[in-house]
This record gives structure tokens, C-alpha cells and sequence, in this order.
């Protein structure tokens, strides 16, 4: 009856997030829960006594129960053994788990693990946060009827316009409008002023040292030091101006999430007010980040960061959200990043990055090896200026953070792939510079995004897991009023 009833999703690979119940707990708490749990653990290890007679580790190692000094439930497994159908959320990510964290069991269960590659909503991403530029898609490919509900049709009808010089006009304009609104929300909530007249390079999402929002904050502080090196007279041709806004929630245990956003305000404090570099950088972290925020953020973006270490990152939704809005990416090989790639082009992206097996060959070279070549020169100034003091903040729980990146405990390989991303960043630069390359990979990238509705995705849980038919989808309101409304109820515009 559970097996036929439930299908379990599994949205990450980080070992601290597959839980481990104490039986203790459950039995004091919930005793029933407890006994049914034990009762399905009995029929499964039966099962496995079949399939694998006398392997009494593998039995060890596939149990619901993990014995030890205190016996815990494993709660993954849990789901695992009692669900008819197990997926993944992203391409790498499934076949992650196939190799790794649940080898054993799809050798047990042929099949029974798929992958459903997450979407989101274009109604919410782009017709309710971006309602210029829904209006624009649709009075470029004959009314919005013609895509609100299968925008995989954009791939053939939306993609010609990136060369269209009147289109690409009113998509910068919608653009710079949206930054304007963006931009007025900032210095409101922040206090800070940002040129309008500069690249805006967005990173939200929850702060994880996996995603690497301390690589971000690394080269903005490189980057401030160029420009500080840099004669005044030469600084304006060399560096493209750039406002780097970062923004995410914390878990409220999550010491070194803090350090980090402490170091981001740190950084920022001094780059914001240093009148020698003036609008050239810009750091800001932004408070509060929530989903009525990032209606407001997507649509102003241009560049966006999605630079987790291979191998860590499940999926991924906002890159989707981002990519709909017509903004570029930069980020590493790695959760959904591998199919965007697939979809709009590595070019029109910009990858930067050591992949799964360099990673694990990096891990072992500097864990089992004690290999710590990988700092070279610039990144050490970069070390050597924040652990100086020289940004304020909490210095001894930022140097902390810090040396432990330095002295080999960089498990998410922060230093290892800072010169590739430096790279990276010196192509935004170049191709920033040449608008019309930009819009056109811009343009290019929402028109061949369809993949990443959420329709598609909801289509294939259908089919593949519930096994339910589609019913007929209601038509979008032809009120242009309804249209809008959603969104200036979440963000007080008119």
C-alpha cells in the first residue's frame, strides 16, 4: 500500500541535508511510527536476504536502521524502500545519485530511479515580474496565447528577433527600466547608490559555502584592488563599471553563512565609499531576500552567478528564472547550469570551472597529498589584504574562514577554481562592451529556454510517476488589467 501510494524527490546530494532520525526520539515521540518503520526495515532486509544471501554488510549498509552508539533512522532510505518511483532534479544530479548515495539501491531496484529535471513558471517569471517583457514576446510571435502555455514554441519563433535591431532596442529599453525600479528599491533599502550606467551582476540564493558566494566577494575585492593599482587616467577604458549585488538567507545555526555575510558587508562598506574608484565597483549585499524581491531583481539583471562546485548542486531554479529574463550566466558545470548549457549553447554562457572528476582528483590531491599550490600569487594578495584587516568586520571569525580555505580545508575548492572564474569574468567584460552581442545572446537564451517551464516538468511527473492524464488548460486572461495585477499588488507599483 506505501509502495503504490508515495513517490519520493530527492533535492540534494550534501550529506547534512539526507537526515538521520534518532530512534530514541521517534520511539518517545511517535511510538507506532517507530514500530511501522522497524516492521518495514524487517520486510526489506527479507528482501535483501533473497536477492543477496550472506552479505551481511551490504545488509548493514542498506538498512533503514544505522546501528551505532545511537541508533538512528535513515530517513532517505526510508523513502527509498517505500515509494514506487525515486527522481532526481536535474540531468547530473540524478545520475550523481545513481553513481554515489544510492548506488545499491538502483542495482536493487532497476528503474525505480529517474530523473525530472526541475521548471519553473514563465506566468510568474516573466508575465508577472517582467510584464514589458511578456508584452513584448507576444506582439513579437502573434499574442501571448501563442506561448503563456507552451513556450518551447519561442525556440523557433522568438529566436529570429535577436537580430532585430527594433526588438533589441525596446528589449534594452524594458531593461533599463527594470534596472531604474531595481535600483530605486536598492538605495531605499540599503542606502546605497548605484549608476544605472553599469553591467548589474546579480548572486541570490541561500548562503552555502557549496555555493560559493565567497568566490564572488574574493574577486570583487581583486577586482577593487586592479582598479586601486590602475592609474585614474587609464581605469575607465580598462574596467567595465560594475554593480555587484548579492543577496540570500541564512540558516540560523549556519556559523560560516554569517562569516560570509559579514565579510560581503565588510567588503562592500569600504568599496561603496572609497570616492577614488567612484562608480567603477559597487558591493551591496541585499537585506530580506525573498520570492516578492526577486520579482523585482530577475527582470533588472544582466549578468547572473551560479557557481556552486561541481557536483553539489542539485538543480537549481533561479538560473531558469534568470535565463527568462534575459540574462547571461556565469557558473560552473554543474546542477541544471549542464542543461541551460545544452539548450541555449555553452556560448552564450559563460562556464568557468573544474568538472565532477577534477574536483574529486582536487580533493584527493589536497587532502591525501597535503597539495597547496593551487593559492598562486594573486589570489595570496587577495588573502593577505582581507586578512589584513584592512575591510573591518569581524576579523578574527572572518580570518578563521579564510585560513581554513588557505590551509587545505577548502573542501568546496574556492582557491582551485578562482583563476578559472577570473577568466570568466575578463569575457563578461569584453563581450559586455559589445552590446549588441550581449542583447543577442541575452534574447537568445530566453527564446530557447522553454525546456525549463514548469509545464514540461509537471508534464513529465504525469506521465512517468502519478501516470494521470492532462485536462485542458483554461485560456489566460485577455484583461490586461488581470495581467498586471499580481505583480503591482507585490511590489506597491502602479
Amino acid at each position: 500500500m506505501v509502495q503504490n501510494t508515495f513517490a519520493y524527490t530527492n533535492h540534494t546530494v550534501l550529506p547534512e541535508a539526507l537526515e538521520k532520525w534518532s530512534v530514541a526520539l521517534i520511539g518517545k515521540l511517535l511510538p507506532r511510527h517507530l514500530e511501522l518503520i522497524y516492521l518495514v526495515n524487517h520486510i526489506f532486509l527479507e528482501e535483501l536476504k533473497q536477492k543477496y544471501p550472506g552479505d551481511d554488510e551490504k545488509m548493514g549498509r542498506m538498512s533503514l536502521i544505522e546501528e551505532g552508539p545511537e541508533k538512528k533512522v535513515r530517513m532517505a532510505w526510508l523513502g527509498i524502500v517505500c515509494s514506487h518511483t525515486v527522481n532526481g532534479v536535474a540531468a547530473i544530479h540524478t545520475q550523481l545519485l545513481r553513481d554515489t548515495i544510492f548506488k545499491e539501491f538502483d542495482q536493487l531496484y532497476p528503474g525505480k530511479l529517474q530523473n525530472k529535471t526541475n521548471g519553473v513558471t514563465q506566468r510568474r517569471w516573466i508575465h508577472c515580474c517582467n510584464p514589458a517583457l511578456s508584452n513584448l514576446i507576444s506582439d513579437s510571435v502573434g499574442g501571448i496565447d501563442e506561448w503563456i502555455t507552451q513556450m518551447e514554441t519561442l525556440k523557433t519563433q522568438l529566436a529570429p528577433q535577436a537580430t532585430n535591431p527594433s526588438f533589441v532596442k525596446q528589449f534594452s529599453d524594458i531593461k533599463k527600466t527594470n534596472k531604474a525600479r531595481l535600483q530605486k528599491w536598492v538605495k531605499e533599502n540599503t542606502g546605497t547608490d548605484i549608476p544605472l550606467d553599469s553591467l548589474y551582476d546579480i548572486q541570490i540564493k541561500r548562503i552555502h559555502e557549496y555555493k560559493r558566494q565567497s568566490l564572488n566577494i574574493l574577486w570583487c575585492v581583486w577586482r577593487y584592488m586592479e582598479i586601486k593599482e590602475t592609474p585614474a587616467h587609464e581605469r575607465a577604458a580598462k574596467f567595465q563599471p560594475r554593480v555587484v549585488m548579492i543577496g540570500g538567507k541564512a540558516a540560523p545555526g549556519y556559523l560560516n553563512a554569517k562569516i560570509i555575510i559579514n565579510l560581503i558587508n565588510s567588503v562592500g562598506s569600504i568599496v561603496n565609499n572609497d570616492s577614488d574608484i567612484g562608480d567603477l565597483l559597487k558591493v551591496v549585499f541585499l537585506p530580506n531576500y525573498c520570492v516578492s524581491l526577486a520579482q523585482i531583481i530577475i527582470p533588472a539583471s544582466e549578468l547572473s552567478q551560479h557557481i556552486s562546485t561541481a557536483g553539489t548542486e542539485a538543480s537549481g531554479t533561479s538560473n531558469m528564472k534568470f535565463v527568462m529574463n534575459g540574462c547571461l550566466i556565469i557558473g560552473t558545470m554543474d546542477g541544471a547550469n549542464v542543461e541551460i548549457a545544452e539548450e541555449i549553447g555553452e556560448d552564450n554562457m559563460f562556464i568557468f570551472g573544474m568538472d565532477i572528476p577534477a574536483v574529486n582528483e582536487a580533493r584527493k590531491q589536497m587532502y591525501e597529498e597535503g597539495k597547496r599550490d593551487y593559492i598562486g600569487s594573486r589570489l595570496r594578495k587577495v588573502y593577505d589584504k582581507i586578512l589584513s584587516g584592512d575591510f573591518g568586520g569581524d576579523k578574527e571569525a572572518i580570518n578563521n574562514l579564510l585560513n581554513g580555505l588557505i590551509d587545505g580545508r577548502d573542501h568546496y575548492l574556492v582557491s582551485h577554481d578562482f583563476y578559472s572564474y577570473l577568466d570568466a569574468q575578463e569575457k563578461v567584460d569584453a563581450t559586455y562592451k559589445d552590446q549588441d552581442t550581449w542583447n543577442r545572446m541575452a534574447i537568445e537564451g530566453i527564446a530557447k529556454s522553454g525546456k525549463f517551464s514548469s509545464d514540461r516538468t509537471i508534464a513529465e511527473y504525469a506521465e512517468d510517476i502519478w501516470k494521470i492524464k492532462a485536462v485542458p488548460t483554461p485560456a489566460p486572461s485577455k484583461d490586461p488589467k488581470a495581467r498586471v495585477r499580481s505583480f503591482a499588488n507585490l511590489t506597491g507599483s502602479n
